[in-house]
């Protein structure tokens, strides 16, 4: 089974002035984040503004960082669309780029019900090999991946390994855990639920946070993971505001603004995301200065 580690970042997607991808500021961004507590990277998705990626410069990313990033730092590409079709034929595409694993997100817009949602993730287990992590996020998809339906997934696919919960269902989450046996891992897909998961039987988080505090949060996981929950509840404690601040407005354009402020790479935003407004650059700006994150 493949190790993803305790902290992947959903790294964002930094672009040129001209909107153009920059593979090798991409590259540069997941080479720190790896040096800097991530075990993982995730290209694409939601963070890194996916949706408004082809599916060329998708794959041109996933080889650049692939073959940039150690062998022990996996990466992961997300492929999942609402297009049943559509995702079998790029997730088999994004599998022969060497991705360690791959992100399928719930069907958004069309709303399928479980029978829907289970075949649609069964057609893509099917059609690769690579390890297949479930996304299950209501807030954006319009449409819920119940706990049983990812039970079953798991129980009938072996090459479904994982899921990212950003359900804010610690009941589902912990029938997912409980349910499901060692080769499949619950990630929390919310930065501020990552210790409240960890506590029902999650193992890691799916983060955007990371790219501002990877280390603390891997030292805040391996803190519980080896017992030490006073630890680990002081960080979560502690830190617990950048991990709200950096969704002060729609992810991801608090974490780019910070990357920007930070000067690393990052670039503008494509539409229909704009640029954060002066107010939200402020209250990020002070943000990053409450926590040292700026030298």
């Amino acid at each position: 089974m493949v190790q993803l580690g305790n902290v992947i970042t959903a790294m964002i997607t930094p672009f040129y002035e001209d909107g153009s991808v920059d593979y090798e500021g991409a590259v540069q961004l997941a080479q720190d984040l790896c040096q800097n507590g991530s075990d993982s990277v995730l290209l694409a998705g939601t963070t890194g503004e996916g949706a408004t990626m082809t599916e060329e410069e998708k794959l041109t990313l996933f080889r650049a960082v692939r073959t940039a990033l150690p062998p022990h730092k996996r990466v992961i590409a997300n492929v999942g669309s609402n297009n049943t079709a559509q995702t079998v034929a790029f997730a088999q595409a994004a599998e022969k780029t060497g991705v360690d694993a791959l992100l399928v997100i719930t069907p958004y817009y069309n709303k399928p019900n479980q029978a829907g949602c289970y075949a649609h993730f069964a057609a893509v287990a099917k059609a690769v090999t690579a390890p297949v992590i479930l996304y299950n996020v209501p807030g954006r998809t319009g449409g819920k991946l119940e706990a049983a339906t990812v039970v079953r997934l798991a129980r009938a696919f072996k090459n479904i390994v994982g899921i990212k919960e950003a359900g804010g269902d610690l009941s589902a989450v912990t029938v997912m855990a409980r349910d499901t046996d060692e080769h499949f891992s619950v990630y929390s897909g919310e930065d501020n639920l990552t210790l409240p998961i960890l506590a029902v039987g999650g193992c890691g988080v799916i983060s955007v946070a990371s790219h501002l505090i990877g280390r603390e949060l891997q030292t805040m996981i391996e803190a519980y993971k080896a017992g030490d929950v006073q630890k680990a509840c002081a960080l979560h404690q502690t830190y617990l505001p950048v991990l709200n601040g950096v969704f002060c407005t729609v992810n991801p354009i608090p974490v780019k603004t910070c990357c920007q402020i930070l000067g690393r790479p990052s670039g503008p935003f494509r539409l229909p995301l704009v640029e954060a407004s002066v107010e939200e650059k402020q209250f990020l700006t002070r943000l990053l200065q409450q926590f040292h994150i700026i030298k």
